[in-house]
């Protein structure tokens, strides 16, 4: 689940992703010959599908699978039983996570020889190639580096990245609106090539280059692409920021940037929804809380908020009663997990 720093990563920018405890699960085995066999417990109701290794795309779900093998140049067939418990559509990484868990597998099965990155790197290039999502690296590097108490500061141009413990103080809330969205669908994939024709008409290799003091020159871009930039060159400022808020346990900073962050989404590039924008504003308006926003690649998934440790699942609780009643949508608190 991304902290902050939307939309940055394909720009070449800075994220700050966090580990949540949800998990896809993959079984692998090797077959004989060159056929590709995958079943999944989330979808199809669980049934087998099936096709010959070299297919280059099947159109279903099953891209994932078949990408994993063509970029880690697997020349035998295998069998797959997929199981997750991250919400499809949920703006938490489902896909990135599939991904690298895919890789891991054929890297055992195997005896593959790449490193954690390269897992990464090749699920980012399978989902680019293969399932047609053009998604940045965040995804997938959360997937294969995070950790459960700490935050992935992570540079999306050089791959370096740097563990921020969480503050013992700072409590995550993270809520799934009950709106599922697809980035291999076509707005997402609109929004980067909108950026890429920005930073070619500011003259910069990605966005990533551009600065705030260049800030007259990104106004005088046309619409939307001006709006574009202007979220992006802003986001890589409020990584930074968040990043020091949390080495100094600030709770308040670190939420304001949060608010900013989705002020900037919803307006600049425009991935909102009313009924994320109604739970964003039920969820920051409860007691104990310092910030909230969209997070993920939009269209729908789900809200992350900054809360006092011990107040977040009460004022989820009240957020969501709330945003049902208003919307009719189902939604459903992710963390934190209501104590047993």
């Amino acid at each position: 689940m991304n902290l902050i720093g939307e939309h940055t990563d394909y720009n070449g920018g800075l994220v700050l992703p966090v580990a949540l405890p949800l998990r896809v699960t993959v079984e692998l085995e090797p077959r004989t010959d060159r056929l590709v066999r995958a079943s999944s417990a989330n979808v199809d109701d669980g049934r087998w599908r099936e096709v010959p290794l070299g297919i280059e795309r099947s159109g279903i779900w099953l891209d994932h699978v078949i990408g994993a093998g063509r970029v880690a140049g697997v020349d035998r067939g295998y069998d797959v039983r997929i199981s997750s418990d991250i919400p499809i559509g949920a703006g938490l990484g489902s896909s990135g996570a599939l991904g690298v868990a895919l890789l891991r597998a054929l890297r055992e099965a195997f005896g593959l020889r790449i490193d954690d990155v390269a897992i990464a790197t090749l699920a980012q290039r399978s989902e680019n190639e293969h399932v047609g999502a053009s998604s940045g690296i965040m995804d997938q590097m959360a997937a294969s580096l995070g950790a459960e108490g700490e935050a992935l500061f992570l540079d999306c141009r050089s791959l370096t990245f740097e563990r921020i413990p969480l503050p013992a103080e700072l409590e995550l809330v993270v809520v799934h609106s009950g709106i599922t969205h697809d980035h291999s669908a076509g707005a997402y994939n609109v929004r980067r090539r909108e950026c890429e024709e920005a930073a070619r008409a500011l003259g910069v290799r990605q966005l990533r280059d551009a600065e705030p003091a260049d800030r007259a020159r990104i106004d005088a871009l046309p619409e939307p692409l001006s709006r574009r930039a202007r979220h992006v060159v802003s986001e890589n400022a409020r990584v930074l920021g968040a990043v020091a808020a949390l080495r100094t346990g600030d709770l308040v900073a670190l939420g304001e940037l949060l608010d900013d962050s989705h002020r900037s989404l919803r307006d600049d590039y425009e991935v909102s929804t009313p009924e994320v924008d109604l739970l964003v504003e039920l969820v920051r308006e409860q007691e104990g809380v310092h910030g909230a926003r969209i997070t993920g690649g939009g269209f729908g998934g789900s809200i992350v908020a900054v809360a006092d440790v011990g107040a977040g699942h009460h004022a989820a609780a009240l957020a969501v009663a709330e945003y049902e009643q208003r919307t009719g949508r189902d939604a459903r608190i992710l963390l934190p997990a209501l104590a047993l």
